[in-house]
């Protein structure tokens, strides 16, 4: 089981999966490994990279790993260009709280990152339907 395999669509029979999994199902479990593989162009790569992150240890992780990797901000900005309104919303509230507590005040920083995270965890379907959509355009 690879690493980014929680995100992969399971079988819905163990004893046939090759017959189970929908056209749908299979582009989508693709665009995972193409993920990984840094074949996904922005902004769906930063969307898919903000799920994952924020799916594995929240909001704090998603700043503290872009933090020290890449451009917070144009990573935020191209995932913003593509997030569903609630999201969209959520994630301005904790880009918002990184900019102003981080290093300052971390407590009040992952006050805030708490509740951004339960929004995205009750919200998490909209990014999936996204994610769906940009799947449908992949060839296997």
């Amino acid at each position: 089981m690879g690493l980014f395999d929680i995100f992969k669509k399971k079988y819905t029979s163990e004893k046939s999966p090759e017959k189970t999994l929908t056209p749908e199902t299979l582009k989508f479990n693709k665009m995972w490994d193409m993920w990984a593989d840094g074949q996904i162009e922005s902004p769906f790569q930063d969307l898919m990279t903000y799920q994952s992150e924020v799916n594995n240890g929240g909001h704090s992780q998603f700043f503290f790993n872009l933090d020290n990797t890449d451009d917070v901000n144009a990573i935020v900005k191209e995932t913003l260009s593509i997030l569903p309104e609630v999201h969209k919303r959520n994630l301005e509230e904790a880009y918002s709280a990184y900019k102003k507590y981080n290093e300052v005040d971390d407590d009040k920083m992952e006050e805030i990152f708490d509740n951004c995270d339960d929004v995205f965890y009750e919200n998490e379907e909209l990014i999936n339907e996204v994610l769906e959509k940009y799947a449908e355009a992949i060839e296997l």
